[in-house]
């Protein structure tokens, strides 16, 4: 039935084969009051992108962008499971890392000085379970994008891939995923990666890099569909202004610049290089040289004051930014015609390093990672597996994060003054980065029966914290005894391409990328990509990449992820010049836990009615115990004496019987051919009258009663599983 669109206009369809499956691409259905709305259709997933561009600019500093990822519980059949709070609130953790992903490929795609607020929405609305829906997200706001009439240069398309017995293959259902040893997503613009980010079991660089290939083939269809609706539409582009600094300002302050950078050898910006704080400092010096001299230049007034006054209300700020434009144009002026960073190093060089590790006194596992004014100081705590996170989404069901990352960045680390508050995206961002790059050298919860919490703390900040954490963490993990696979650093990278800015980089502008290890913040505020790679002297465990230029081709990617090896190296080479390896032990004021695998029939004897027998083992003994569907039990406590007392109750509760071994029983029934005794828990023997003496007996009750203590030996078990016990000669 044809829905009746208010606005007059007929709903449209497009389609296409997407990787195996139909994409269907749909508008003017529902969101008749939006700037654009587009359902997006690729199996039983269903995805709304919708758009809304304000009317006006909006007087701030910067482009008022926001993405979001809303994530639907009916999508896929759900109520949360929470018991108290049952409609969508806050989002979480797992929707605002897909927002990022959704976020970080197109922002890049708007021009500078476009400061229309626009909001960007993209909402499951029914979820295939077969594959995960975050890249239909992604295309769902970037086919949006393309109809809203906004400069955006798009599309932009995504794919998320996987490797199975050595194959690349797109929308992995579950066990396909359990079973791959990378999850990379690589979002796509013409025939140019412009994000990428992965997971990864300790894959080499040349598999990452043949997998971007990969995507940027397959993801075509989506792309050249999103280019075809527009077209269907006629979209209509709106008209906007770029807010942007006065060419001529920009002019005079790099005439300016041109003289004033240039230090006591007469070259040009090596007053402007040295470690960062002298940096500032000159730069601050500089800028207010420069406002006093232009305030009376370009100022308008009769006298001095009125000069200067006039300039700090109308033309201050515009000539601040300006500075700053020059500042970066020289970073990087210097770093491809001169070849020299701006604190002196070499372009494949590392900043200094030095680290600690058991620093704080009372954690389970600590570590302070420096480099150069980039500082992380890392906590790990240990706890019993019941202290594990539960994960309850829209995807996921009873689901654990037994590790967890968090990282806390306060304006102090920036020099800032700010409000202290709940992380934001950035956070979030930056702590599963982290919590990512090391979860594939953990040991099993079976060989390290632990949940582990690690907490970095950033102590100051002057590029790639996140990759800080990453190193901080794992140290502390091995200050707290936590067994690793393998130790694993990362390392920051930069890449400058020397083309005119809106240059289109193709492949042969490779000879013209410059690639920055341990990039810092002047290099990335004035690059071209940043781009975060982790790993162990195997393979690569985690990557991050973000471009600032539209697209670039997998040649140049390639050139900059070879280079980040050495650095990753380097870095893990100083790391284990500080703690070679996991201790051996855990700290003395770690919780102790004993580990105890059992039969899952058994699990029941364990719990009792309704919780009875594991809350009377807890309350007796004071250890905490735990136990998961496979039967993993695990026992905890900061008293031996406990574990020992609370694990030898358990072992006897599952334990099985074995013919030729005396137990100690009690008689539970008596009957005339002999009794019952019970010698474990639910296990019940038949103890003939026969084998009870070896006189006569007339009456089993001549000999026992009812809840009387005997030993007895378990001479045989039937076909049936039937025991038969005897009292007769104990002592052989």
């Amino acid at each position: 039935m044809e829905i009746i669109n208010p606005k007059g206009l007929k709903t449209m369809q497009v389609s296409t084969d997407f990787c195996g499956k139909k994409l269907t691409l749909e508008v003017n259905r529902v969101g008749f009051r939006t700037t654009s709305s587009v359902l997006v259709t690729y199996g039983d997933t269903v995805v709304l992108g919708s758009v809304v561009v304000s009317d006006k600019p909006v007087q701030q500093d910067f482009f008022p962008l926001s993405i979001d990822y809303e994530e639907k519980f009916y999508a896929a059949g759900k109520i949360s499971g929470s018991k108290f709070i049952k409609r969508e609130g806050k989002p979480a953790d797992e929707a605002i890392l897909i927002g990022r992903l959704i976020d970080r490929p197109i922002r890049p795609l708007f021009p500078k000085g476009y400061r229309q607020e626009v909001q960007v929405v993209a909402t499951v609305l029914s979820m295939d379970p077969s594959f995960r829906p975050d890249v239909i997200g992604m295309l769902a706001a970037s086919s949006a994008l393309m109809n809203a009439g906004v400069p955006f240069d798009g599309p932009v398309a995504g794919l998320r891939i996987g490797r199975v017995n050595g194959e690349f293959k797109a929308f992995l259902t579950p066990e396909e995923r359990e079973a791959s040893d990378l999850d990379l997503v690589v979002a796509v613009k013409d025939h140019k990666v412009v994000m990428v980010e992965a997971g990864a079991n300790e894959v080499p660089e040349e598999v990452i890099i043949d997998a971007m290939r990969w995507a940027v083939e397959n993801v075509q269809p989506a792309l050249e569909l999103q280019k075809e609706l527009r077209e269907k539409i006629g979209v209509e582009e709106k008209e906007y202004e770029l807010i942007l600094p006065d060419p001529a300002i920009q002019e005079a302050v790099d005439a300016w610049t041109k003289e004033e950078f240039k230090g006591e050898d007469g070259k040009l910006g090596t007053k402007i290089r040295g470690n960062v704080l002298e940096r500032k400092k000159i730069c601050d010096e500089l800028c207010k040289k420069m406002d006093e001299e232009f305030a009376l230049k370009f100022g308008e007034g009769e006298t001095d004051e009125e000069k200067i006054a006039d300039y700090e209300a109308r033309l201050k700020g515009e000539y601040d930014a300006a500075f700053e434009l020059a500042v970066h144009h020289e970073v990087r002026r210097a770093i491809v015609e001169d070849g020299v960073r701006p604190d002196g190093r070499k372009t494949n060089e590392v900043r200094p390093l030095s680290s600690q590790t058991g620093i704080l006194p009372r954690v389970h596992g600590s570590s302070l990672f420096t480099r150069g004014l980039t500082q992380a100081m890392n906590i790990v705590t240990l706890a019993p597996l019941s202290f594990a996170q539960i994960v309850d989404t829209m995807e996921v069901t009873d689901g654990e994060r037994r590790y967890m990352h968090h990282y806390n960045a306060p304006g102090y680390t920036v020099g800032e003054v700010s409000r202290l508050g709940s992380p934001g995206r950035r956070e979030v961002g930056h702590g599963y980065l982290a919590e990512r790059a090391l979860t594939p050298v953990l040991p099993s919860k079976e060989d390290f029966p632990y949940a582990i919490r690690s907490v970095t703390e950033i102590m100051s900040q002057n590029g790639s914290t996140s990759m800080a954490a990453t190193c901080s963490s794992c140290m502390a993990l091995m200050d707290a005894g936590v067994p690793l696979k393998r130790p694993v650093s990362g390392v920051a990278m930069g890449l400058m391409v020397d083309v005119p800015a809106g240059t289109n980089i193709t492949e042969k502008d490779i000879d013209k990328a410059y690639v920055l290890t341990d990039l810092m913040d002047a290099e990335d505020f004035a690059g071209d990509m940043d781009f975060k790679v982790t790993g162990t002297t195997e393979g690569i465990t985690a990557l991050q990449m973000d471009m600032k230029v539209h697209g670039l081709p997998v040649d140049i990617l390639e050139k900059a992820i070879k280079q980040s090896h050495d650095g990753r190296m380097f870095i893990l080479n100083h790391m284990l010049s500080v703690i070679p390896g996991p201790k051996d032990s855990i700290s003395p004021y770690a919780p102790r836990i004993e580990k105890l695998q059992v039969k899952q029939d058994k699990i029941g004897a364990i719990i009792g009615k309704g919780g009875e027998m594991i809350n009377k083992i807890t309350t007796e003994t004071g250890a905490t115990v735990d136990i998961d569907d496979s039967g993993l039990v695990t026992i905890s406590s900061s008293n031996s004496e406990s574990i020992d007392k609370a694990l030898a109750w358990i072992k006897g509760l599952v334990e099985e019987p074995e013919v030729g071994k005396i137990y100690t029983g009690t008689v539970v029934s008596i009957k005339e051919f002999g009794a019952f005794v019970n010698i474990l828990p639910g296990i019940d023997g038949m103890l003939h009258i026969s084998q009870i003496s070896d006189k006569r007996l007339d009456k089993v009750e001549d000999a026992l009663k009812i809840g009387q203590e005997v030993k007895v030996r378990l001479e045989a078990i039937d076909d049936k599983g039937r025991l038969s016990l005897s009292m007769k000669h104990l002592d052989k």
